[in-house]
């Protein structure tokens, strides 16, 4: 039985796919296949099982699984051992971002990090919020950059960064301009666009939704927030976002704050409570840490949210008079047509501090 059996397995097991898991692993596919299945051979039972359109876990597999998370552990706490002793800062760090993440410069925190410790790796993955809290509890993410609605995941230290209300984004003609607030139960009957299933703040919308006695509507779920932004602009829903992202679209949105209920959205670096396991790991969280903002240094929560302003005049068809150019239709080789990039969202309103390399000294986190 080889290690990498083991981690092959446990991989296909978190993914539910050899393909997914031959992609997360860097590989080929037919040798994850073959790795998993030299596996079964020596333990004499299959681990997986292969009928369904998804793969699931045998019986045996369910049992076997938890046994190759801890020899999985065991292998890397040895490596690392060894590494303290030598004195060496080394290794992987496994990062999981939030799809859409606007609230954090990524790739500052990524460089700031890596001009620090050179020798250590960086593996960086996008998620959906529910995916990312159950892989940094497992051991797949040393720490996560998670949006979160609802209460403190148990388990879980977290380092809030932004904490803000979550408003209802219209079109610039939409009926509800010129409105102060809105409660969702006045959109009973309207049809949303919004983020996909998995995503904070659809669970928000959902179970905000549930309370007030109705099923919201889907017209649209889409994970990018530019195209999320341009259905809202073209009257396709409404669509509910954080109030900062909102207002990083002056031009497409008008936004309305919702008060029946008050929503809320907050971002967070997370990590197990019980300490990530290597110091290259536990370097990144302290160094993190020390660069991320926090609540305190973002702008009020009002300074996005303002009202919404009269309804824009529409054109002969029926539609706002575009601020910018709407795009080209299938097959226009035109490209006075095409689109252009909304304005650009301002820098992370949370922080001025920048997350690149100062002189500061900030913990290794040993």
């Amino acid at each position: 039985m080889e290690l990498r059996q083991l981690e092959y397995f446990v991989a296909v097991a978190e993914e539910g796919s050899f393909t997914k898991a031959a992609a997360r692993l860097y590989v080929t596919q037919p040798g994850v296949s073959a790795q998993v299945r030299r596996l079964e051979q020596e333990l004499g039972q299959e681990l997986l099982d292969r009928t369904g359109r998804t793969v699931r876990l045998t019986e045996v597999g369910a049992a076997v699984l938890a046994h190759a998370r801890t020899a999985l552990e065991g292998a890397q706490a040895a490596r690392l051992v060894v590494d303290e002793f030598t004195g060496l800062m080394r290794g992987l760090v496994s990062v999981g971002v939030v799809r859409s993440c606007l609230s954090v410069d990524v790739p500052g925190l990524m460089a700031g990090f890596h001009a620090r410790h050179q020798e250590v790796r960086i593996a960086l993955e996008e998620e959906n919020a529910d995916r990312l809290l159950e892989g940094v509890q497992h051991g797949r993410w040393d720490a996560i950059l998670v949006s979160l609605t609802g209460p403190d995941p148990e388990g879980l230290r977290l380092h809030v960064i932004t904490d803000e209300p979550l408003v209802v984004a219209v079109a610039p003609d939409d009926t509800l301009v010129g409105r102060i607030r809105i409660g969702l139960e006045e959109l009973r009957d309207r049809s949303f666009a919004c983020l996909p299933p998995g995503t904070s703040v659809r669970t928000c919308l959902d179970r905000a939704c549930l309370s007030a006695g109705f099923e919201p509507r889907m017209a649209f779920e889409v994970s990018d927030i530019g195209m999320l932004v341009r259905l809202a602009f073209l009257g396709l829903g409404p669509v509910v976002l954080p109030a900062s992202v909102a207002a990083a679209y002056p031009r497409e949105l008008r936004v309305l704050p919702i008060h029946a209920p008050e929503l809320h959205g907050r971002m967070a670096l997370a990590w197990r409570a019980d300490g990530p396991t290597g110091p290259a790991a536990r370097a990144f969280v302290s160094y993190a840490c020390a660069n991320l903002p926090t609540p305190a240094d973002q702008e009020s929560p009002e300074t996005f949210i303002r009202p919404a302003g009269p309804r824009r005049q529409a054109s002969q068809t029926g539609r706002p008079t575009p601020e910018y150019p709407l795009p080209a239709r299938c097959g226009s080789s035109s490209s006075a047509d095409a689109v252009p990039a909304p304005a650009s969202p301002p820098a992370p309103h949370c922080s001025s501090r920048s997350l690149l390399p100062t002189s500061a000294t900030v913990p290794d986190g040993k």
